[in-house]
C-alpha cells in the first residue's frame, strides 16, 4: 500500500513506550492507554502493537508510531488494514569488551543503526516471479563452454576445422553440487522485529540478535577430548565461585556436554554453599578414596552420581571440597591428579574453583591440567591488583603457565555487596571504576568481559534463571570468550 507523506504525518503523536520496570503504555495524542501486562518484554511489545493496530483501524488512516523500550528505539507505520509498511529500529549500544579483531567487528555491528524495511506488497509480488521467467541454470563458464557453440571469425575457420575432431568438453560432475552450502538465515525472534515476524512480516534479525546467536553457536560446540577451565584469583571475594557456577550453567545448558564444577580449594571452599546439595554428603576426598573403583573398566558411568551433587535446573554437577570442620586434610598434588583423571573419565568439561594460595600444591597442579584460564575480578582495586599478580606469577614461569596467562579471559563483575547500597553518583563511579579496571587488563590478556550488577549473584544459591536478561546475556558473552580458547 502506497502512502503519501501527508497521510503519514496526519496522525504523528503516537508512542509505544515500554519502561525498564516492566510497565508499558501507548500514548495517542497525549492520551495514555495502559498496555496489558505480559510475562516478558516481548509480550509487552506484542500487546502494545496490537493496541496501535486497533487505533489505526478505528481512525481509518495510517499511523506513524515511535517505539521505545529498554533495548532500543525507532519508528514504524501501521495501516488500517494491519499492514506495517516500514520499520526503523536502532538497538542501544551494548558495551562488550573482548580481545581480537573479530570481537571488535562484533562491537561495531552492535553500535550501528539497524534499519530494515518491511517488504511491500509489490516487493512480495516481485519475489513471487514465476519460475518460467527465471534462469533455472547458471551459464557455463567460458573455459568449459561447448566448442561447437563458438562463432569464430573467417580467419579462424582453419583452426575450427582442425578442432572439429576434438572431443566435446563439458563441465565435470565433480565440479558442481545441488546442495546449498550457505545456511538459511532464520527470521528475527527478538525485539520489535520479532513482534513483526510473528505478525507475518518476516524480518531479518538485528545485529545484536545475530551476535547472540553466534555466541550460542560458540558455546554449543563439542571438542575432541575433555577440556579443563581454571578460575583463579589470589584474593577472596573476587567472584570466583559465582563465575564457576555461571560458566558451568551456560556450557551445560547450551552444549549438552557432561559438565562438572569442582571446588579445588586446599581445605574448605564455598562452592557447595552456593549450589544445590544432593542426597549425600560426599566430597572430593570420598571420590579420591574410591578412584580405583571409578576408574575400573567395569564400572557403570552412573556410579559417579554417588560423589557429585546434581544441579537440577542448570544441568551440571558439583564436586564439593571437604567440609569437615574438624578435619585438617589438605588436597595434595597427587590427589589432584587422581581426581582429575576420574572426572575426565566421566565429563567432557571440568570447571575448577580455586583457593587463594597460588603456592599451594593443589593450586599449582590444577594449572598443569588447565586448558583455559579465567580470572574474575570485582570493581575493587585490591581484587584487581591480586588478579594482576596472579597473572604475573604465571607469566614468569614461562612455558604452559605463561601461555595460559597470555590467553586468559578476565571477567570484571559489578556484583558486590557494596553495590546494593549505591545510588546516583556512587553508582556511576563504580561503573567507571569497573571500566578502568577492564581497560587496564585488556592489553595483557586475550579477552575482557564486563558483567553488570545483579542481586541474584550476591547471596544464596545461584540460579541462571534468577538473573536479569542483561546479566544472562553478559555471561553468555563471557562463556563464548572462554570457549574460543579451546
Amino acid at each position: 500500500m502506497s502512502t503519501t507523506p501527508t497521510e503519514v504525518l496526519a496522525f504523528p503523536n503516537v508512542k509505544a513506550i515500554i519502561s525498564d520496570n516492566g510497565t508499558a503504555e501507548v500514548v495517542v495524542a497525549g492520551n495514555s492507554r495502559v498496555v496489558p501486562a505480559g510475562e516478558t518484554l516481548q509480550d509487552l511489545r506484542d500487546n502494545a502493537l496490537a493496541i496501535v493496530m486497533a487505533e489505526a483501524k478505528t481512525l481509518q488512516r495510517p499511523v506513524r508510531v515511535r517505539i521505545e523500550d529498554p533495548e532500543g528505539h525507532g519508528e514504524l507505520i501501521v495501516h488500517p488494514d494491519g499492514n506495517v509498511e516500514s520499520v526503523a529500529y536502532e538497538t542501544r549500544p551494548v558495551r562488550r569488551r573482548t580481545g581480537g579483531p573479530a570481537s571488535t567487528r562484533a562491537a561495531a555491528a552492535v553500535e550501528s543503526t539497524d534499519t530494515t524495511p518491511v517488504p511491500t506488497p509489490a516487493a512480495k509480488r516481485e519475489a513471487a516471479q514465476p519460475m518460467a521467467d527465471r534462469q533455472p541454470w547458471p551459464p557455463l563458464p567460458a573455459e568449459t563452454a561447448l566448442v561447437e557453440d563458438a562463432a569464430p571469425a573467417d580467419d579462424e575457420a582453419p583452426q575450427q576445422a582442425a578442432a572439429t575432431d576434438a572431443p566435446v568438453t563439458r563441465r565435470s560432475l565433480k565440479e558442481t553440487s545441488f546442495l546449498v552450502s550457505a545456511p538459511v538465515l532464520e527470521p528475527a525472534t527478538q525485539g520489535w522485529r520479532g513482534t513483526l515476524t510473528r505478525l507475518g512480516f518476516r524480518m531479518d534479525p538485528s545485529n545484536e540478535e545475530l551476535s547472540e546467536r553466534e555466541d550460542i553457536r560458540t558455546v554449543s560446540q563439542h571438542w575432541p577430548g575433555p577440556r579443563t577451565i581454571a578460575v583463579v584469583n589470589r584474593k577472596g571475594g573476587a567472584n570466583k565461585t559465582p563465575t564457576v557456577v555461571m560458566l558451568s550453567a551456560i556450557l551445560a545448558r547450551y552444549s549438552g556436554a557432561a559438565t562438572v564444577a569442582w571446588d579445588n580449594n586446599e581445605s574448605q571452599g564455598t562452592l557447595g554453599w552456593r549450589t544445590e546439595k544432593g542426597a549425600h554428603d560426599r566430597s572430593v576426598l570420598d571420590l579420591i578414596d574410591s578412584s580405583t573403583e571409578l576408574l575400573s573398566p567395569s564400572t557403570n558411568a552412573a556410579e559417579i552420581a554417588k560423589f557429585v551433587h546434581h544441579q537440577t535446573a542448570d544441568k551440571f554437577d558439583v564436586l564439593r571440597s571437604d567440609e569437615n570442620e574438624e578435619g585438617d586434610h589438605e588436597v595434595t598434588a597427587e590427589e589432584v591428579d587422581i581426581a582429575h583423571q576420574v572426572l575426565t573419565r566421566y565429563y567432557r568439561l571440568v570447571i575448577m574453583d580455586s583457593g587463594n594460595t597460588a603456592r599451594a600444591a593443589n593450586w599449582r597442579r590444577m594449572i598443569d591440567h588447565t586448558n583455559q584460564l579465567v580470572v574474575p575480578v570485582t570493581a575493587i582495586e585490591d581484587r584487581a591488583e591480586a588478579a594482576r599478580l596472579t597473572l604475573q606469577t604465571l607469566e614468569s614461569r614461562d612455558g604452559h603457565d605463561a601461555e595460559l596467562a597470555r590467553n586468559a579471559v578476565v571477567i570484571v563483575s559489578e556484583s558486590t555487596d557494596a553495590k546494593r547500597s549505591m545510588t546516583g553518583d556512587a553508582l556511576k563511579r563504580a561503573k567507571a571504576e569497573a571500566q578502568r579496571i577492564a581497560d587496564g587488563f585488556e592489553p595483557f590478556v586475550r579477552a575482557v568481559v564486563r558483567i553488570p550488577y545483579d542481586p541474584a549473584l550476591v547471596n544464596g544459591p545461584i540460579r541462571y534463571e534468577a538473573l536479569q536478561p542483561a546479566t544472562q546475556r553478559a555471561w553468555l558473552a563471557a562463556a563464548a570468550a572462554v570457549t574460543k580458547g579451546f
